[in-house]
């Protein structure tokens, strides 16, 4: 099986909907400001401490000879992390090529909509062919084509699971040899980024191809058009680097023949790009001065660090990938909004994360998941067995989306352990005497109460989603330095500092439902019948009963 393949996709876990429960009990409880503020302090004295540790490892290491092949000369004088491949593409080595590539796109996507809006999802289809046909050779068009083909003409028999099968099946192909050295033969040329290129156009045609396809099963009259389907595949956006719209929506959007915009839109959209652009430099300017993703490969080095050096190493490792794949997808969905779509957002963010049921790094594949397969076999997640069924059946998607491998199916198993165990947690807690336990105490409380589980669970969820992003090895020294070597002082320390990351989150949250669903006001209490037919100046004082306000 090819496993390698995976890490280029960026790991994704299904965001599910969890119970109705989980999410609002307790939302909107406040705690004192004092208590907020105590959080705040402490969480950034903790973050620069442990960004101040990495700092130090990578300036006393950097000739080291381990980092030879990662660490490179930069700018400022100083030497660059170049380790991850992906970033490196995009923003420098091929940045020239993608920029001109999206450029053509913008503009000849801009004089369609001026001249004949009507055709514009036309133009973007031959401009997507033209484009891919220069980078990947008319073989590779050909083999896309086929693929398209096949799974159209299953989709006409309007049979659900046959298009699941066959789906399933053509994207097997592109996960085990020989198929995938036969396939890959059909590729023209010998540049860098030709391994990448045909790996992530053909997962992204084929989850595309069965979105079509299960969306014409769902048409009661009549099929969609073959050139629907090459539209929305060849949409040059969204080809190589995702992130995948359902069939129904881009279809939707994409044959809107009202092109005006909201107020200020275009200028959000330029917003956008500027604090994209912002934040690549950032990225950049750090990769300068700490090494965080060459460190975790020296496993000799990593056992002479720290406590606080290596859980902060892990942590920044996650905050890194959100960073990555908010970036790339940011920048796509900025010429997607151009063209007047409404792309899948960006993933939420690793630091706002605390429970499995919101844990995801692509939002496409997220919703892809969550519409064709979990909500379809899990209904309204309340259930336990339901729930354990679309989840595995959902996580072994997954495994075939990303290739199965060992790191791959221990990340699935752990993620959709975690997941079912959030479910039954919930259900054990809603039952007595819990529920009359929570009931009892104020919502301050049970605030915190919650925030203590969530802790550990946040870890669980930064140490699962580790080892898909670096290694085991790096999972199992970081795990036993928390928990066994660690203990008890570092891992006191991590999880009160977790705790109050917890609290803030949980801040942060509560003002965002008060901004979304206002508490109403207070109903002026009934006038009765006395009341309403006597005037208002002859109400006589009411004389205060100190027992009768106590009872009230």
């Amino acid at each position: 099986m090819n496993c390698s393949v995976g890490k280029f996709f960026g790991l994704s876990t299904a965001a599910f909907k969890p119970p109705k429960f989980f999410n609002i009990m307790g939302i909107k409880a406040a705690l004192p400001k004092y208590e907020i503020y105590f959080y705040s302090t402490v969480l950034c004295l903790a973050m620069f401490w442990a960004a101040n540790w990495i700092f130090e490892v990578s300036s006393s290491n950097v000739n080291r000879k381990a980092f030879k092949t990662s660490v490179k000369p930069g700018y400022f004088g100083r030497k660059m992390d170049t380790a991850d491949f992906e970033w490196m593409m995009w923003f420098s080595t091929f940045r020239e090529h993608i920029l001109f590539a999206l450029s053509g796109h913008v503009l000849f996507a801009k004089i369609c909509s001026m001249l004949a809006p009507q055709y514009r999802s036309l133009v973007y289809m031959v401009y997507g062919l033209l484009a891919v046909w220069t980078s990947m050779g008319w073989t590779y068009v050909s083999l896309m084509l086929s693929h398209c083909i096949l799974l159209y003409s299953i989709s006409l028999v309007k049979i659900r699971w046959l298009c699941f099968v066959a789906g399933f099946c053509t994207l097997a192909t592109f996960k085990c040899e020989p198929f995938v050295s036969w396939q890959a033969g059909f590729v023209e040329g010998d540049f860098e980024l030709r391994h990448i290129l045909f790996y992530r156009g053909c997962g992204f045609t084929i989850m595309r191809c069965m979105s079509f396809a299960l969306e014409n099963c769902e048409r009661k009259d009549g099929n969609y058009n073959i050139l629907e389907l090459l539209k929305y595949n060849f949409y040059l956006p969204f080809f190589y680097f995702g992130p995948i719209m359902t069939f129904d929506k881009f279809y939707e959007q994409v044959n809107k023949s009202d092109l005006t915009r909201k107020e200020r839109e275009l200028w959000n959209i330029s917003l956008q790009g500027l604090i994209h652009l912002g934040v690549i430099i950032v990225v950049d300017v750090l990769f300068h001065f700490m090494y965080i993703l060459t460190i975790p490969s020296d496993i000799k080095l990593l056992k002479h660090l720290s406590d606080w050096a290596l859980v902060g190493l892990a942590y920044v490792n996650l905050v890194y990938d959100w960073v990555k794949a908010a970036v790339m997808f940011g920048v796509i969905n900025t010429v997607s909004r151009l063209d007047h779509l409404d792309p899948p957002k960006p993933p939420k963010c690793i630091t706002m994360l605390y429970v499995f049921s919101e844990t995801h790094f692509d939002r496409g594949i997220n919703e892809w998941l969550c519409k064709y397969v979990y909500n379809y076999l899990g209904g309204k997640h309340e259930n336990v067995v339901e729930e354990l069924v679309a989840t595995l059946c959902t996580f072994g998607v997954t495994i075939l989306w990303l290739g199965p491998c060992e790191v791959v199916l221990f990340w699935a198993f752990f993620n959709c352990f975690g997941l079912n165990f959030e479910l039954w947690t919930i259900k054990v807690f809603s039952m007595e005497p819990f529920a009359s336990f929570e009931t009892a105490m104020s919502e301050a409380m049970s605030r915190r109460i919650r925030a203590i589980f969530n802790t550990f669970n946040f870890w669980c969820i930064v140490l699962y989603n580790l080892m898909a992003l670096n290694s085991l090895d790096f999972v199992k020294l970081v795990a036993k330095r928390l928990l066994l070597k660690g203990f008890p002082i570092t891992t006191i320390i991590v999880m009160f500092v977790t705790y109050c990351l917890i609290q803030v989150i949980k801040e942060q949250e509560r003002r965002q439902a008060l901004v979304d669903d206002p508490d109403p006001l207070p109903h002026a209490p009934p006038l009765n019948a006395a009341t309403a037919t006597s005037p208002p100046t002859a109400a006589p004082q009411a004389v205060a009963d100190p027992s009768k306000e106590k009872a009230e």
